[in-house]
């Protein structure tokens, strides 16, 4: 694609539009038509799609265009999509039963433990095991949405912070010569970000428990039960699987067995310079096989128990398709004007890459700023493919994508997910907006003593 890409150096910034509509209908139209919205989402998203594809065309060509949307879904939404749905499926299978319930010191231990599982399933994995269990022991409650929020803060979002496996723009480091551990060194700043969040939804939560109990809503008392629970364990092994497969996406193209005589990973041509790496297929397949064993292997009783639907997977993959669709021109844009913003100390690198994170997808943007940290001529810090950059500055941008995708819905791929899984479950999730109120009230704060402390 290096053509491609030289070529669409100059796009213009009106092209953006139609990705800055398509979210303004996420955000507005549930609000004041749901129902039309329900029914029709599909349509819009092919609206805004059409609406970026064809000026894009009639600007540089139909096969510049088909190219560059088949780029984006072949090479970037297949693998997402893909990921999702495995996970979906597979934490599908899991149930948890049992006598425990919701409270505000059962809430953050949960939350607690299923940050630190994120950098060792990936946050998708981490949250799709643990957000049915979560929204089970809290179904007795009314005042609740304040958890989910959380759970997206932290599960979501920040706990995938520690290793590649937690979150794909640490895995591109991971492939780009960043060491596979170096990211642990994250952990004071995802401890201390933990600890605030975590008090923070402790007295939010006790406040909204005390008003549950006082409106005279309690919780089922299960005689005989054992505090926990689970059926359908055996779907950890799918999961492994599925991490694995993730894992080796980011390592085999690497390996001279994948490579042609020119150093480039085998791949399957598509159409014109679109190829699909063999790679990413084999990612794909193990993902797909994963999914279909752990329903074959699994009684479907457990998912009747779950309330397990395909509602949620597919409202994420719809909406999706036209977020990676129509964002491609601020992708270019950010491309060809990253070297020139002007970003010399970490702390800038940190609310740059995190606030581009918020909407746009965290691993380009994250690329982005690794290479224009490489490119400014450092002589100390880590050697990566990219060039040498400062400690500082690489986990600078490294917890901006990691952390700032949990600002909006759809800044990391498991946000909208728990949204989705949760409004299906009686669970009123804040809307768009919403939402990023209480990103910027809770977040906006700890994300500025993390500059304070880590970044200046």
């Amino acid at each position: 694609m290096v053509a491609l890409a030289a070529e669409l150096t100059n796009v213009p910034l009106w092209l953006c539009i139609p990705f800055a509509c398509l979210l303004l209908c996420i955000a507005i139209i549930p609000l004041v038509k749901g129902e039309w919205w329900e029914k029709y989402r599909p349509f819009a998203v092919i609206f805004w799609s059409l609406l970026f594809i064809i000026p894009f065309a009639v600007k540089y060509g139909a096969g510049t265009a088909a190219e560059t949307v088949l780029e984006c879904l072949v090479n970037d939404y297949l693998t997402f999509i893909v990921l999702l749905f495995g996970l979906f499926c597979v934490a599908g299978n899991i149930t948890v039963e049992g006598s425990l319930v919701g409270s505000p010191r059962v809430n953050v231990i949960l939350l607690g433990i299923g940050t630190f599982l994120s950098s060792w399933i990936g946050t998708t994995g981490a949250s799709m095991l643990l957000v049915r269990p979560v929204i089970k022991m809290n179904s007795w409650r009314r005042n609740k949405a304040h958890i989910m929020v959380f759970f997206i803060f932290l599960i979501s979002n920040m706990g995938g912070s520690l290793t590649p496996i937690g979150d794909p723009p640490l895995l591109m480091g991971f492939s780009r010569g960043v060491p596979f551990f170096w990211s642990i060194r994250f952990f004071p700043i995802l401890l201390l970000n933990m600890i605030i969040l975590l008090t923070v939804l402790y007295f939010i939560d006790k406040r909204a428990y005390r008003k549950d109990i006082a409106a005279g809503y309690m919780p089922e008392i299960k005689e005989n039960e054992p505090l926990i629970r689970f059926e359908g364990l055996h779907n950890i092994i799918f999961i492994v699987i599925i991490v694995v497969a993730v894992i080796l996406s980011g390592v085999l193209p690497d390996v001279s067995f994948f490579q042609n005589a020119a150093g480039e990973v085998i791949s399957i041509p598509i159409f014109g310079e679109v190829k699909l790496a063999i790679t990413s297929l084999i990612e794909v397949v193990m993902i797909l096989l994963a999914a279909f064993l752990s329903f074959k292997t699994t009684n479907a009783e457990i998912r009747k128990k779950n309330h397990f639907t395909w509602g949620a997977i597919q409202e994420v993959a719809v909406l999706f398709i036209g977020i990676f669709i129509t964002m491609q021109p601020a992708l270019m844009i950010l491309k060809s004007a990253g070297a020139e913003l002007g970003l010399t100390h970490p702390s800038q690198m940190f609310w740059v890459t995190g606030a581009l994170s918020s909407f746009l997808d965290n691993t380009p943007t994250y690329l982005v700023f690794l290479t224009t940290a490489g490119s400014m001529g450092f002589v100390s810090g880590l050697t990566t493919a990219l060039g040498v950059v400062p400690a500082k500055m690489l986990t600078a941008i490294s917890c901006g994508a990691v952390f700032m995708g949990a600002i909006t819905y759809i800044g990391n791929a498991p946000n909208f997910m728990v949204k989705s899984i949760s409004d299906e479950n009686g669970v009123k999730m804040p809307s768009f907006f919403g939402y990023i109120v209480w990103s910027l009230c809770c977040l906006v704060p700890v994300f500025l003593i993390d500059t304070l402390l880590f970044f200046i």
